[in-house]
């Protein structure tokens, strides 16, 4: 999948902004209580440098005015000396302070990363329902789910833990500096000067780590579309013993991923570990300074205590930074991946028409067609009309275009300037609601899609208010009835996921009682009864012939007898109308059809064998 913006919209920035709508109060809370966590954290070596120098020491003490003041009317250093638990106490109640503090932090940005992730997946969801029924059919559903699930967790990892943290560093690196300046100036700069050698080694590491990241990404949702695949034809390659080679083509995408992870690793080993040796170089330089500023008297071993302190402080927070633009560059990746899906472009709408349906003659008028990414044509110049209340047979062999006509007329593609126009009614088909196109014409597939729900649930999805009336109706007329009656719990059986705890012949009646509750105006039957047996086909067939009484019919099917008693019948062939009439007038013709229906009725001579006579 191109990971090209398809579109103008979104980017990083504005796509994260939109994601944290909603959420944006609560990382603002949880990033104060962060910075208090950080000014607490700065207490305590203030108070054991105080502790060693001026209450186990001799040396005057240096406080601001106010805790000067307050010291002197509690009765002065000599207090403190007689009761060194109060010290202690001083300690505890910074710790518990801190402790409070770091409590709101994660419960408030724990909130704050959950409302974030759940409207990241609304919207993707949303969107994802909303893009064109093409787009589905270019990108594979493995690779979608991955970038709605691994890369959603990479953008909320790096917000709730590396951004909102990016705020706590600041402040303690702005306080830890200040404080350590107030020591020793020189010891200050030498420290400082580390700071922009580890994010200038972490800028180096960026952009490797970003492009490794991509390519680990893009195999993971490769890995994620075989899965899925292989789980949804489960039966597919249990019937033609394929466990084998599935399992070897799973394990060599698996290596191939797994090899990228480790690469990956490699890098951030090297990261970290070139991160440890300039933090040890560090420690080892503030040690030494230290020590030596210590004998020389420079500082006090009060001073030298905190001094390290801050320093031990300032060390994590200033390789997090590193750690942010490390991170930063993976969720870069990840947004740019959840870009393609969110500047996809989403189905445009037209005006709400319902009369047009129930009344209009449906037109298609030079209509020409190819699938998006292919240059061949399915349909080329095909042009009929369809009375309203009427039935349409269509013919064909496979490839011929019979089903692209219907997807045309559903509006699952739309048709490209200059390759015809499709009416209802006189209006133009792509001037009409989706919705109101969807709403208004059923359709049955050859291959009926089935959810893991109970049965009553797959046959009524479509109605939100069903009623048993309905329900037994469109099973009655779908030829169900018997076989829902032998399920031990009828309506309510759990159909398992596409439905398969159903033959070919229940899923197919089962989707034609689920278009027929709607009492569509436009009714489609693509092929829908190939998996039931001739009697069962000519059941439905009287059934069907009653119950869609002033309902336009389209009729598409490989076998004559079920077409013969339609209004008119198209026969396709490369794209293009062979012929049309009636079966009277076809069967005269003596073309395609009648060739079709020769064979199908066994009255043709068979093949002769080569070398025998005919």
């Amino acid at each position: 999948m191109n990971n090209k913006n398809k579109a103008a919209g979104f980017h990083r920035l504005s796509l994260l902004r939109y994601f944290l709508k909603g959420s944006t109060p609560y990382f603002f809370c949880s990033m104060l209580f962060a910075a208090a966590v950080s000014l607490v954290d700065m207490v305590g070596p203030r108070i054991i440098s105080f502790t060693v120098d001026s209450v186990i020491g001799d040396k005057a003490p240096q406080l601001p005015g106010l805790l000067s003041a307050a010291l002197v009317k509690c009765g002065g250093i000599g207090m403190l000396r007689r009761n060194p638990w109060i010290v202690a106490l001083l300690v505890g109640l910074a710790a518990l302070l801190g402790a409070v503090f770091r409590f709101l932090f994660r419960y408030v940005n724990t909130a704050a990363a959950e409302k974030f992730v759940k409207s990241m997946r609304d919207k993707l969801y949303r969107k994802i329902q909303h893009v064109s029924y093409a787009w589905h059919g270019e990108n594979a559903a493995g690779d979608i789910i991955q970038r709605c699930t691994s890369d959603v967790e990479t953008i909320k990892v790096f917000v709730s833990e590396q951004l909102t943290s990016l705020i706590r560093v600041i402040v303690l690196i702005i306080f830890a500096v200040t404080f350590m300046a107030g020591i020793h100036p020189g010891m200050t700069i030498a420290v400082s000067l580390f700071i922009p050698v580890i994010v200038g080694y972490s800028f180096m590491f960026y952009t490797r780590i970003g492009n490794t990241f991509q390519l680990a990404d893009e195999e993971e949702g490769r890995l994620s579309a075989i899965a899925q695949e292989n789980l949804t034809g489960v039966r597919v390659v249990r019937a033609f013993g394929r466990e084998r080679d599935e399992k070897e083509r799973f394990e060599k995408q698996n290596s191939k991923y797994t090899l990228i992870w480790i690469r990956l690793m490699r890098i951030l080993t090297m990261f970290w570990v070139t991160g440890d040796l300039i933090t040890g170089l560090q420690y080892l330089l503030v040690n030494v300074m230290g020590a030596v500023f210590c004998i020389r008297g420079s500082i006090t071993a009060g001073q030298f205590i905190a001094f390290v302190s801050y320093n031990a402080m300032l060390t994590w927070p200033v390789r997090s930074l590193g750690r942010v633009i490390s991170e930063m560059s993976k969720a870069g990746i990840s947004l740019d991946r959840l870009i393609y899906i969110m500047n996809e472009p989403e189905e445009t709408d037209g005006e709400e028409d319902t009369a047009l349906f129930k009344n209009g003659e449906i037109v298609f008028d030079h209509v020409s067609f190819a699938y998006p990414g292919t240059e061949k044509e399915v349909l080329s110049d095909v042009s009929f009309s369809v009375s309203p209340g009427t039935t349409l047979g269509i013919l064909g062999k496979t490839g011929s275009g019979k089903s692209t006509l219907m997807y045309l007329l559903e509006r699952l593609y739309d048709l490209p300037p200059g390759c015809g126009a499709i009416s209802v009614g006189g209006k133009n088909l792509a001037q009409i609601r989706r919705s109101s196109v969807r709403g208004n014409i059923g359709m049955v597939l050859q291959e009926p899609m089935l959810f893991s729900r109970t049965l009553q649930d797959n046959i009524t999805i479509a109605r939100e208010d069903p009623d048993e009336d309905a329900l037994s109706d469109a099973v009655k007329v779908a030829d169900l009835t018997e076989t829902v009656e032998r399920f031990p719990s009828g309506f309510r059986t759990k159909v398992g996921e596409r439905g398969v705890t159903l033959s070919g012949g229940q899923k197919q009646r089962a989707a034609m009682a689920q278009m027929l509750i709607r009492n569509c105006p436009v009714m489609i039957f693509d092929d829908s009864l190939s998996a039931v047996d001739t009697q069962t086909d000519e059941r439905i067939r009287a059934a069907l012939k009653e119950r869609t009484a002033g309902a336009t019919v389209f009729l598409i099917a490989h076998r004559v007898s079920t077409l013969m008693h339609a209004d008119r019948i198209l026969v396709m062939d490369e794209g293009k109308i062979a012929e049309q009439g009636t079966h009277e007038e076809l069967m005269k013709a003596g073309g395609l059809y009648r060739q079709i229906y020769d064979l199908q009725s066994g009255v043709q001579e068979p093949f002769a064998v080569r070398g025998e006579p005919s």
